[in-house]
């Protein structure tokens, strides 16, 4: 079985700039609080490595 991240909003996308919005907006997250279960996999990786100080990530 693949590993899976959690990823939860914790701060604001107000101030970032377009790319980092746009990669929170990719991971489907969309409110602060939200959480998402996502593949790991370069791709997404590479999104949450650029908002890394906007998240909280887990490992399932």
């Amino acid at each position: 079985m693949a590993k899976k991240f959690k990823v939860t909003l914790r701060k604001s996308t107000i101030g970032q700039t377009q790319r980092q919005k746009d990669a929170v907006r990719c991971l489907g997250l969309k409110k602060i609080g939200q959480h998402v279960m996502i593949k790991d996999n370069p791709a997404n990786r590479g999104q949450i490595f650029k908002v890394q100080h906007l998240l909280n990530v887990e490992v399932v």
